[in-house]
């Protein structure tokens, strides 16, 4: 899951994102409403969560410029006023869902969760193939009932795989759903990533590479 935080105060951004990445999602951050429209129009995100007192270009001007491009990101915006008022406009301009300053973090990251699901088809609480499981809301992967231990990417490509239900995933997706902007799309990121998770799985393998197109199990 890839989500973009917008928000200028940039200690709460870098603390939002760090908890996110905790949970397993990848994040990237834009600290202004025009920056949020640069990063919007370069990558699909799953979630903006956008706050909505920015400088340079108003969240609200961000919310509808959004909705006016058929973006498929869902937006959860945040503010500091709480008012029905408040929630209805934020509503109105195109947003998903809305959560008042402060917010526990534990609501946050279930509505973000939520906000996800809704971007693509309907995904079973419980993902599997042949003796392989994921619980995506538990972050847990168990192979033949051993609990896999593994890193947050791994994870996330594993299930992203397993979402794909026996379709190809190109490197370039995982790329896209799994890293933030941080990452270097001209590196083996991916192929290391994929291959570390081999190894994880065991025997026998279950990750087929298909040449020229990407991954599938």
């Amino acid at each position: 899951m890839r989500v973009l935080i917008v928000e200028d105060h940039r200690e709460l951004a870098e603390t939002v994102a760090t908890g996110l990445r905790r949970d397993g999602m990848a994040v990237d951050l834009a600290f202004d409403g025009e920056q949020a429209l640069e990063e919007a129009a370069v990558h699909d995100y799953d979630v903006i969560v956008l706050d909505r007192d920015l400088p340079r270009v108003h969240g609200d001007t961000v919310c509808a410029e959004l909705a006016r491009n058929g973006a498929r990101a869902r937006v959860l915006m945040l503010t500091a006023a709480s008012t029905i008022a408040d929630r209805v406009d934020g509503l109105g301009l195109g947003a998903d869902d809305y959560l008042a300053k402060p917010f526990a973090f534990a609501e946050l990251i279930a509505r973000v969760r939520a906000l996800a699901r809704r971007t693509q088809p309907a995904v079973p609480p419980v993902l599997t193939r042949g003796d392989l499981s994921v619980i995506p809301a538990q972050r847990v992967a168990r192979r033949g009932g051993r609990r896999l231990d593994l890193s947050p990417k791994e994870l996330a490509v594993l299930e992203l795989l397993l979402a794909a239900q026996g379709a190809v995933v190109s490197s370039e997706e995982l790329l896209e759903r799994a890293w933030d902007q941080a990452a270097d799309p001209f590196t083996n990121t991916v192929k290391v990533t994929v291959s570390r998770l081999r190894r994880k799985l065991g025997e026998p393998p279950v990750i087929e590479t298909v040449p020229h197109a990407g991954y599938r199990i």
